[in-house]
C-alpha cells in the first residue's frame, strides 16, 4: 500500500498557528480520505515556519465499490414528490425498481458507485482542506481567489511505495502540484526534489531545515542549558517561550549574551518579562544570587562569526527596552517611598465596573471585609486592612502599565520600598493567587485574608448586579474566583462560614444562589480528586454545607464508607427501608416517626436491630457534634448486618396492625439515624 506526502510551502506561518495548523491539516486530510472510502495505518503532522506536512502511512490505493439502496415515495404519488426522489438520487425514472410491499408498490433507487484510484480522492480532499483551511487570519494575494495565512508557494502532493512515486496531479490557482521543494530560506535557498516521507525529512535537514517542532525546541533547551551550565548559571524554565521560539526557526542556533551591568539591579521578573515580551529572549540566572544576568537568544541562521554580529545587535536592542524599563522602575520607587498616595488617589478615577464604582470604592470594600475575614485565618486584623489597601495600587505604576502581567508582584517591590512590614509586602504579591487549578495557594495568613477578600467582593458584587456567567460565557473570571476561593479554604484548612461573609460583603446579593454557584465549582473540584458527584449532593443536602471544609470532609469520609463493602450494602438496605416506609406513609397518610419499642419485637433479628440501632446512635450523635465524620460513618457500618439480618426473617407489612406499625416506625430510626451522617437519598444506584 502506497504512503502520502503532503507539503504545503508558504512565506512564514505564525508561530503561535503552526501547531493548531498542523492538526487542522491532518484532520481535514484523514477525514475526507475516509469519507471517500480510504483507509490508513497511521498520520503524522508537522509544521516549521515555512511549512505544513503531513506523513500518511500504508494507505489503500483505491475505494471499494458501493452499492446503495434507497427507498422512495410509492407509484402513484404526487409526480412532484417522484421528480424530487429523482434529483436526489440522479437517477431517471426508468431506472427506478417498483417494489410490492403491503401499501401499494413503492419506488427504490439503486444506487451503485465504483470504486475509485487514490490519486484522484486525494486531489479532491486536498483541495477542499486547502481551500476551507480554518486559518484565525488569512490573506488573498495575487489574481486567484485562495486565501492562506502567507502566500502559498509550492504544494507536495506525492504517492511512494516500493515501485517510486508519483505526484498527484493538482492544480490550485496556478499553483501545481509536485515532489519539489526549498530548504532554509538564507543557507540552502535552492529547490531539490524528494521520494518519499523518509528522503523528505532527510534532505531538509541537509537543508538546514529541522522539521520536527519537538526536535527544534529540544535543540534549543539543551543547547542552551549546557552554555549556562558551563559558566555555573541556569536558563529560567518557559515552556510556553519555547514552543514560540522554535516555530520562529527552522534551524535553530543558541547564542548567549550579557546583559549591562547598569540593569543588574532591576527585579528578575522585570528583566525576564521584558525580554521575554520584547525579544523573545531566555533568561539566565545565578542560582547562587536569583539574580538574571544573562539571555539567550535563537538565531535563524549560522554565521561566519558565530553570532557574534547578531548578539551585537541584539544587546543594542536590549539595552534600549531596558533603559525604558529602569526608567519606569526608578519613576515607580520614587512614589513609593512618597507613600504611594498619588497611585491610590489616582485608582478613584479608574473605573471597575459602571454598577460597581472605582477601584478605590473597590479597594475600601476589600479593605473592610479583609478586617473581618482576618480572625478566621489567624491573621492581624490591622495588617489585612493595610495590606488590602494598598495591594492594587501598582496599578497605577508605569511597570505594571507596561507590563500588566507584573501586578501584585511589583506591588510587593514598591511596598518593600515604601517601609512596609514583610506580610502586608508578600500580601501585595498573593494576593490575586491563585489564579488557576495549578497556581500556588498563598499560606501566610494576611495574604489569605486579603486574597480571599478580594474574590468574595468580586462574586458578590457581581451577583448583585445579577452579572452570573452563562454558559460557556464569563467574561469576569468568576468561576476562577470562586475556584479560588474554594482552594484558600481547602488547602488552608479554614472554617469559614459563607453565607456570613457573603452577607458583610455584599447586602444585595443573592447569597443562597451564590452558595449554589460556589457547590456547582465544588463538585467539579472534587471530580478531579475522583469524588462522585452524588456523594457530594449526599453531603451538600446537610446543614452547614456553607463551610466548604467541613462539606469536604464528610463528603471524603462518606467516599471513603462507600468504597467499603458494609457501605454498598447498607446504602441497599437504607434505600430499601426508605422506600417501604415511604410507600406505607404515603398510602396511610400518616407519618411514621415515633414510638418504636423493642417489647413489641417478635423475632430475635428484630431485637438485634433494635439493639444496634441504640448502638449506632450512641455514637454516630457525638461523633458528629465532634466532626469526626469517620467515627461515624464506621458505627453506620455496623448497621449493615442487623439490617440485612431483618429484612431477611421479618414482613415488615404484618397482619397485625400494632406489629406493622411499630415495624414502620423501627424503617423510621433507620432513616433517621442514616440521615444524620449524610443524605443517603442521593446516592445513586
Amino acid at each position: 500500500m502506497p504512503n502520502l506526502l503532503i507539503e504545503l510551502f508558504s512565506e512564514e506561518i505564525p508561530a503561535r498557528m503552526q501547531g493548531k495548523a498542523a492538526d487542522d491539516l491532518r484532520k481535514l486530510v484523514t477525514d475526507g480520505l475516509v469519507e471517500a472510502g480510504l483507509t490508513y495505518e497511521g498520520a503524522a503532522a508537522f509544521s516549521t515556519p515555512r511549512r505544513l506536512a503531513l506523513s500518511i502511512e500504508n494507505l489503500t490505493a483505491e475505494s471499494k465499490p458501493v452499492r446503495e439502496e434507497r427507498k422512495g415515495p410509492r407509484t402513484d404519488a404526487p409526480a412532484q414528490a417522484i421528480e424530487g426522489f429523482l434529483r436526489s438520487t440522479g437517477l431517471s425514472l426508468e431506472q427506478l425498481e417498483a417494489r410490492d410491499e403491503k401499501k401499494g408498490q413503492v419506488y427504490y433507487a439503486v444506487i451503485e458507485k465504483q470504486g475509485r484510484k487514490a490519486a484522484e480522492i486525494i486531489a479532491e480532499v486536498l483541495e477542499n482542506a486547502i481551500r476551507n483551511f480554518p486559518w484565525p487570519k488569512s490573506m488573498r494575494w495575487g489574481s486567484g481567489s485562495l486565501k492562506w495565512v502567507r502566500p502559498l508557494h509550492s504544494i507536495i502532493c506525492l504517492l511512494s511505495d516500493e515501485g517510486g512515486s508519483e505526484v498527484v496531479p493538482l492544480d490550485i490557482d496556478g499553483i501545481t502540484s509536485g515532489k519539489s521543494t526549498k530548504g532554509h530560506r538564507f543557507m540552502a535557498p535552492a529547490a531539490f526534489d524528494v521520494n518519499g516521507f523518509d528522503d523528505y525529512e532527510a534532505k531538509l535537514k541537509r537543508a538546514r531545515v529541522i522539521l520536527r517542532a519537538e526536535e527544534r525546541a529540544e535543540t534549543i533547551w539543551n543547547e542552551a542549558t549546557n552554555m549556562a551550565f558551563a559558566q555555573g548559571l541556569e536558563i529560567v524554565e518557559d515552556r510556553g517561550l519555547l514552543a514560540e521560539v522554535a516555530g520562529l526557526v527552522e534551524w535553530p542556533v543558541v547564542l548567549m549574551g550579557p546583559i549591562g551591568e547598569a540593569f543588574l539591579g532591576l527585579p528578575p521578573e522585570v528583566l525576564q518579562t521584558s525580554m521575554k515580551e520584547h525579544q523573545k529572549f531566555f533568561s539566565v540566572k545565578n542560582p547562587k544570587t536569583g539574580r538574571i544576568e544573562k539571555f539567550v537568544t535563537v538565531a535563524n541562521i549560522e554565521t561566519k562569526d558565530n553570532g557574534e554580529t547578531i548578539l551585537k545587535g541584539n544587546l543594542k536592542v536590549l539595552s534600549a527596552r531596558l533603559s525604558d524599563a529602569k526608567f519606569f522602575y526608578e519613576n515607580d520607587l520614587r512614589e513609593a517611598k512618597a507613600g504611594m498616595g498619588k497611585w491610590l488617589d489616582g485608582l478613584d478615577v479608574v473605573t471597575f465596573h459602571n454598577k460597581l464604582g472605582s477601584q478605590k470604592a473597590r479597594i475600601d470594600r476589600i479593605a473592610a471585609l479583609a478586617r473581618e475575614i482576618a480572625p478566621a485565618v489567624g491573621a492581624d486584623a490591622d495588617k489585612a486592612f493595610e495590606a488590602a489597601q494598598i495591594a492594587k495600587a501598582d496599578l497605577r505604576s508605569e511597570m505594571v502599565g507596561e507590563f500588566p502581567e507584573l501586578q501584585g508582584l511589583m506591588g510587593m517591590y514598591y511596598a518593600n520600598a515604601a517601609g512596609r512590614i514583610a506580610d502586608v509586602a508578600a500580601a501585595c504579591r498573593d494576593h490575586y493567587s491563585p489564579l488557576g487549578p495549578s497556581d500556588e495557594v498563598p499560606t501566610a495568613p494576611v495574604s489569605v485574608a486579603v486574597a480571599l477578600a478580594d474574590k468574595i467582593d468580586t462574586l458578590t458584587g457581581f451577583w448583585a448586579i445579577d452579572e452570573k456567567p452563562t454558559g460557556s460565557k464569563d467574561p469576569f473570571a468568576l468561576r476562577r474566583a470562586a475556584l479560588g476561593v474554594i482552594r484558600l479554604v481547602l488547602e488552608n484548612n479554614l472554617t469559614l462560614p459563607l453565607n456570613a461573609v457573603f452577607a458583610s460583603a455584599n447586602k444585595d446579593a443573592d447569597g443562597e444562589n451564590l452558595l449554589a454557584f460556589f457547590h456547582d465549582r465544588l463538585k467539579v473540584f472534587l471530580k478531579d480528586k475522583g469524588v462522585r458527584h452524588d456523594v457530594i449532593d449526599a453531603c451538600i443536602a446537610m446543614e452547614g454545607n456553607d463551610d466548604l471544609s467541613l462539606l469536604v470532609k464528610r463528603a471524603g469520609a462518606l467516599s471513603a464508607f462507600m468504597a467499603t463493602e458494609d457501605g454498598e450494602n447498607l446504602i441497599q438496605g437504607f434505600k430499601r427501608a426508605n422506600n417501604i416506609l415511604s410507600q406505607a406513609e404515603a398510602k396511610d397518610g400518616v407519618e411514621y416517626s415515633f414510638g418504636a419499642d423493642v417489647k413489641f419485637a417478635e423475632s430475635d433479628e428484630e431485637k438485634a436491630l433494635f439493639a444496634a440501632l441504640d448502638t449506632a446512635e450512641a455514637a454516630i450523635t457525638p461523633a458528629m457534634a465532634s466532626q469526626d465524620f469517620a467515627a461515624a460513618m464506621t458505627a453506620m457500618a455496623a448497621l449493615r448486618a442487623p439490617i440485612d439480618a431483618f429484612f431477611t426473617a421479618v414482613q415488615v407489612n404484618a397482619d397485625n396492625e400494632i406489629i406493622r406499625r411499630n415495624r414502620l416506625n423501627l424503617l423510621s430510626r433507620i432513616r433517621t439515624t442514616c440521615l444524620a451522617v449524610a443524605d443517603l437519598t442521593r446516592i445513586e444506584g
